[in-house]
């Protein structure tokens, strides 16, 4: 520590400091150095940014009857009101044609995705980059207890419908 202190002191008599312990030679130096690092992140942030291939991402997504993120059904009572509808939407920015699955199932143990259950329902279609689908779904559910409504998609890849990790999920409580 002291080797680099009289080098820092001797960098500062170099320059022509007054500062006799050649703090301002090394705060200048440090400054420098903090100088160098940010314009040096900043640019490998900025080359990564241009020319690195833009990556494609599938989506799914749910609306309540009325087409709004804002009314989901959250309790229903057991043959009076179990039945509701809601939106499902899903779209492709993938970067190209794409086969798709959405697997819809109706669970009361959320623990992992994919969940672990049949699905009461499955939607196949082909999307074009850029396009989307959508579908209303009539769910209903008579049997009283808290469930979860969940909507996987899966893409098809080399002959297989494989788990994009995009899924959506709506809670709801059903009472007598």
């Amino acid at each position: 520590m002291r080797i680099q202190l009289e080098s820092a002191k001797r960098i500062g008599r170099k320059i022509a400091s007054n500062d006799e312990k050649g703090y301002t030679a090394a705060v200048f130096l440090a400054l420098i150095v903090i100088f160098a690092l940010v314009v040096g992140y900043l640019g490998i942030n900025a080359y990564n940014a241009y020319f690195s291939p833009a990556q494609g991402y599938n989506t799914i997504y749910i609306l309540d009857a009325n087409k709004t993120a804002s009314n989901y059904p959250e309790t229903l009572v057991a043959n009076q009101n179990s039945t509701f509808n809601i939106w499902v939407y899903v779209e492709n920015h993938f970067g190209s044609d794409a086969r798709y699955q959405v697997q819809m199932k109706i669970t009361k143990n959320l623990s992992s995705f994919p969940v672990e259950a049949q699905p009461s329902k499955t939607y196949t279609m082909s999307l074009a980059n850029g396009a989307s689908w959508e579908n209303l779904e009539t769910i209903t559910q008579n049997e009283p207890g808290r469930y979860s409504v969940v909507f996987e998609l899966w893409q098809l890849q080399s002959g297989t419908y494989q788990f994009t990790h995009d899924y959506t999920v709506l809670n709801i409580q059903v009472v007598s």
